[in-house]
């Protein structure tokens, strides 16, 4: 009896030891090749037209890790381990870490939108409301004051438009000195003084310690809506920028090709660089993609593009790797190819 106890509790201990082993969390964040996924069914203009190619969003997947995929990781090709506190840093939660991400993927479908409609020379304007607290820095002066989605929309009673006259307007103070904020919480407007510090992350130039987007009103014509689920982050901004030009413009501008690439985009169309472009090249290969735009951050050397290059070269992938700084540079490539 005594031995069939041990043998039953020995069973047990080996179910909890593989239980733990699949998905005990350890303090470490891995992020793999994810999917390039084509943007027809996530970008639609009204009307727009159809072409015979398609762009794609290429993503990595990310995750806490367990044993099991840490151990996987460590012998797999292209699968990054870092501590979790590079992830959630400066003491963010998991939820506001995912909130951001969602938040900077709003503002690259907005920025996208304005870059291709302005190039389409279709119709579209853009009003500015202020600016929102997207994070608080954990013991900075902002920390007790301002909560995530506060609106601020002046600063010493001059009117905030965008982010960069709040950020240009502390820059010409000194560490010590207090701003006075005119803020909209819940709909309800509050104002609030804050002492500026020096900040480490800016090379000793004064701030008080938050991470901003700008509220803009974007009204486009003919409509456009997109369906991205939880996808986050800044980097489809390039090929959300082609597809709506493309559903915008009668020319098919993809000229029957699979096109993929990576950039965030901002409002004047500038490309600007990303991480993890080694396993986006992965994921764009696997999805059989011809052409890839890569970030060339002006022909630095350890740019995007010159990442993303030696990558395809180590797979021996036959993909056409393109360096952009603009999102001109991607659309005249395309329009210059013969056809696919």
């Amino acid at each position: 009896m005594k031995l069939q106890w041990i043998k039953f509790g020995s069973f047990l201990t080996a179910i909890l030891l593989v239980g733990l082993f699949f998905t005990y969390q350890l303090p470490y964040y891995i992020y793999k090749p994810g999917s390039a996924d084509p943007l027809n069914p996530i970008v639609a203009v009204e009307n727009g037209y159809e072409s015979e190619g398609e762009m794609h969003l290429v993503t990595i997947q990310g995750g806490q890790a367990t044993p099991f995929y840490y151990l996987l990781a460590k012998i797999r090709d292209y699968h990054q381990i870092v501590p979790i506190e590079d992830v959630y840093y400066d003491g963010i939660s998991e939820e506001e870490y995912l909130q951001m991400n969602l938040m900077a993927m709003e503002n690259s479908q907005e920025a996208s939108t304005v870059v291709a409609y302005e190039a389409a020379q279709a119709d579209i304007e853009i009003q500015y409301a202020g600016v929102y607290v997207v994070s608080v820095v954990d013991d900075m002066p902002a920390e007790g004051v301002l909560r995530p989605g506060d609106r601020i929309t002046k600063i010493d009673g001059k009117a905030i438009a965008e982010a960069n006259d709040l950020i240009d307007y502390v820059q010409t103070k000194e560490a010590g000195d207090q701003i006075h904020l005119s803020i909209i919480r819940d709909e309800e407007p509050i104002a609030e003084q804050i002492t500026l510090v020096p900040l480490q992350q800016l090379n000793g130039m004064p701030g008080i310690g938050i991470k901003l987007v700008t509220d803009r009103k974007v009204s486009e014509n003919p409509e456009i809506t997109f369906s991205s689920g939880e996808i986050g982050g800044p980097s489809a901004g390039l090929m959300f920028a082609l597809e709506i030009y493309d559903q915008l413009t009668e020319e098919d501008i993809t000229k029957g090709y699979q096109i993929a690439g990576t950039g965030e985009v901002d409002y004047e169309g500038n490309v600007g660089r990303i991480g993890g472009i080694d396993k986006k090249v992965i994921a764009a290969d696997k999805a059989d993609n011809k052409i890839f735009f890569a970030p060339n951050e002006g022909g630095r050397e350890d740019s995007n593009y010159h990442v993303a290059k030696q990558v395809a070269e180590d797979i021996n992938s036959d993909m056409e790797i393109v360096p952009v700084d603009t999102f001109y540079d991607a659309l005249e490539h395309l329009q210059a190819l013969p056809e696919g």
